[in-house]
């Protein structure tokens, strides 16, 4: 648990780039992912075959830093998920609870393809991406990000990340 705390930190400190949320991952039971981006930053592991939970630091253009505390829920396999989380900093900040759900397609050559879709009462947030094996347990993130707040302008654009899985 020791190491999960100390990748999460050095994440941190490593994230800083058009803002991007964490890429749609496959993980094993017991498997973590830690990953930079274009502007983001994360953390999640996998406690049991079905569950992941997350942690992912985000410095937006317009709207400051967010922290994301997120949990995933494998509803078919690893390829549709459910998605909870609370975050932080939002425009309004009626409600930083939000939910969605992510469909990603099994591995081909080494690529995964993913899209992600997530809203709360104050925003909603849309990801398509592709993930790249580079190496055995590291990947490469291209996606197309559009974060929509309520109040306040839009943010979108194209983002890339490396992923490191352990």
């Amino acid at each position: 648990m020791k190491k999960i705390f100390a990748v999460a930190a050095a994440a941190m400190i490593l994230g800083a780039g058009t803002a991007m949320a964490a890429p749609v991952n496959h993980l094993t039971g017991n498997e973590t992912a830690v990953g930079v981006g274009s502007k983001e930053s994360y953390v999640e592991h996998k406690f049991t075959s079905k569950l992941t939970a997350g942690y992912q630091y985000v410095d937006r253009d317009q709207y400051n830093k967010q922290n994301d505390l997120y949990a995933q829920y494998d509803l078919v396999g690893s390829n549709v998920l459910a998605i909870a989380g609370w975050r932080n900093n939002l425009p309004g900040d009626k409600s930083n609870l939000y939910g969605g759900l992510a469909l990603s397609t099994p591995a081909v050559m080494g690529f995964e393809a993913y899209v992600s879709y997530v809203a709360g009462s104050d925003f909603n947030e849309t990801q398509v991406g592709i993930n790249k094996n580079l190496i055995a347990n590291v990947d490469l993130n291209i996606n197309y990000h559009n974060y929509a707040p309520e109040n306040g302008h839009n943010e979108h654009g194209i983002g890339a990340g490396v992923t490191v899985k352990f």
